[in-house]
């Protein structure tokens, strides 16, 4: 016993607890663990912190350490994640967003839809009675020609004759005469012709023959062959639907020249007497232009089409021209401007000022600048071709550079006196007519993509005789041959043929905006499945 109360004692004296200071008393096991500590020695340690409290600082200390790794590694891939949403919403927002912008345009922007006043006064004109000469007012006299190819007899049977003798109708039976030309017709087409000539109750002229490609000029090719153009052939049978003028008497105040195209007779109407009106209602143009369209968005003449600056056309849908130059035309498209000055256009239907066709209505200027115009003009004005071998141009744009010249002499001017009428529409078939309406709405839409795409596709195209102006001495580069005996055949760039571009000097006419170096020759003997016509390649000197 007392052995055992000594090692108690013992035991006591060695593990006695140590004194409590006098801050420390009185407080609460819960104030001890809320004490601050202002080192780390003085903390607790893990063993006397309650498992509550342990348990929230280990879900703390591994919360801030994930927080570190995420942003460490995860918030570049959070920011691509970011990205991947916002271009998915994009890629499938995109179309619902153009929809809206096309109908939005189409219903409260619509281009070329609200016509100018006088427009629509025609149009209900001719809807008031059926009187003969109802749009007409002015009892204006019209040549009406037209040169066609009429396979079957679906031109002259169908929607285009219909639209011919209701014209006929509006403008005044006893103020049209109705020239229609068309070469090698065949049965039905030739039928067809007839039952139309029947049906026309004005003074007419209705010829269908053959015509021989020897009464068309040829030109010769470096071999010394002498071939037909198919520009020379396009010229001469256009001029054959203006022979009647020839004989006439009678002064004409327009003339209409129709292609083969489906139009809206009013709108024809509304052509020729619509166009640039003046303060007094009366048209100022030396010709004016529909726009001709080979679907319901594709604009078709491009070949015969320039710019006021001469520059050829840009991607064929609106507003067709580029922004090259002053950019005058497109802009004036962009304006809805019922006349845009360009310095040559076709269009499928084209209204002149009747005058320089008719020798009786040469004027005293015209014959004053006369002496000083290029051979290669007419008088009074036809439809020609350019005589230089490797140098083609439509003769529906030489047409209008001969009438320029005409009307301005040498001078530069702001306004040619021609222009294409946007208003105006006409297509090679039914179905595209009907969807004009609609489709040329939201055209407004088009022009920044349309300048994109002619910047990427080099348009407009480089034209080297663009500024050339009548009676300008000029020197260009022309290719011959070594030898003008060999033979032309097959791919001329190719065979041994040799020959060098050598300078040459001559004197400018009008037109050479029109054209471009190119050669289109008639195939005088098609075999079946050929084309009627060729371009031959522009030759170039062998390596």
């Amino acid at each position: 016993m007392p052995l055992m109360a000594s090692r108690l004692r013992r035991s006591e004296q060695d593990y006695e607890l140590l004194p409590r200071s006098s801050s420390e008393s009185g407080r609460s096991p819960h104030d001890l663990y809320d004490a601050s500590f202002d080192h780390p020695a003085q903390r607790p340690s893990l063993l006397q912190i309650p498992p509550w409290l342990r348990f929230r600082r280990r879900r703390r200390a591994s919360s801030i350490k994930r927080n570190i790794t995420y942003r460490r590694i995860s918030g570049p891939r959070r920011r691509r994640r970011w990205a991947a949403r916002l271009l998915y919403w994009l890629i499938i927002g995109l179309p619902y967003f153009i929809a809206t912008l096309i109908l939005f345009v189409a219903v409260f922007r619509p281009s070329y839809t609200h016509r100018p006043a006088h427009y629509e006064e025609l149009r209900v004109r001719s809807s008031l009675t059926s009187v003969p000469g109802r749009v007409n007012l002015r009892n204006e006299k019209v040549f009406i020609a037209a040169s066609i190819y009429d396979e079957g007899g679906t031109l002259t049977g169908g929607a285009w004759g219909e639209a011919i003798l209701e014209l006929v109708d509006l403008l005044g039976p006893d103020n049209v005469y109705l020239s229609v030309y068309e070469n090698d017709p065949d049965s039905l087409s030739k039928a067809a012709l007839d039952d139309f000539e029947s049906k026309v109750n004005c003074n007419a002229s209705i010829i269908a023959e053959h015509l021989s490609f020897d009464s068309i000029p040829r030109v010769t090719l470096p071999s010394g062959e002498k071939r037909v153009k198919r520009i020379a052939l396009l010229a001469e049978v256009r001029n054959r639907a203006l022979r009647p003028l020839e004989d006439m008497n009678i002064t004409f105040d327009k003339l209409l020249f129709v292609n083969d195209v489906i139009f809206d007779p009013v709108e024809a109407a509304q052509l020729l007497f619509s166009t640039n009106v003046d303060s007094a209602g009366r048209t100022q143009y030396g010709a004016a232009c529909a726009v001709d369209f080979i679907n319901p968005f594709k604009f078709y003449d491009r070949f015969a089409t320039r710019d006021l600056e001469g520059n050829s056309m840009g991607i064929p849908f609106f507003p067709w021209f580029t922004d090259a130059g002053s950019k005058i035309s497109r802009q004036d498209v962009l304006d809805q401007k019922d006349a845009v000055r360009v310095r040559s256009c076709w269009g499928g239907m084209t209204a002149f000022e009747a005058k320089w066709f008719q020798d009786s209505g040469m004027d005293r200027r015209e014959l004053s600048t006369k002496r000083n115009r290029s051979s290669s003009t007419t008088s009074p004005l036809r439809f020609r071709f350019e005589e230089d071998t490797f140098w083609d141009s439509s003769e529906c744009c030489l047409i209008h550079a001969d009438l320029q010249y005409r009307r301005s002499g040498r001078d530069i001017v702001a306004d040619s006196g021609i222009y294409m009428n946007p208003y105006i529409r006409v297509a090679y078939d039914e179905k595209t007519l009907g969807w004009l309406a609609l489709t040329r709405r939201p055209e407004r839409l088009y022009s920044f993509v349309h300048n994109i795409m002619d910047h990427v596709a080099g348009l407009p195209s480089f034209n080297p005789r663009r500024t050339e102006e009548p009676g300008d001495r000029v020197t260009e580069k022309i290719w011959k041959y070594d030898d003008p005996k060999m033979a032309l055949s097959g791919n001329i760039t190719t065979g041994g043929l040799k020959g060098s571009y050598q300078e040459v000097n001559r004197t400018a006419g009008p037109g050479g905006f029109c054209g471009g170096r190119k050669l289109l020759l008639i195939n005088e003997h098609p075999q079946e499945g050929e084309s009627k016509w060729i371009n031959l390649p522009i030759p170039i000197p062998a390596v």
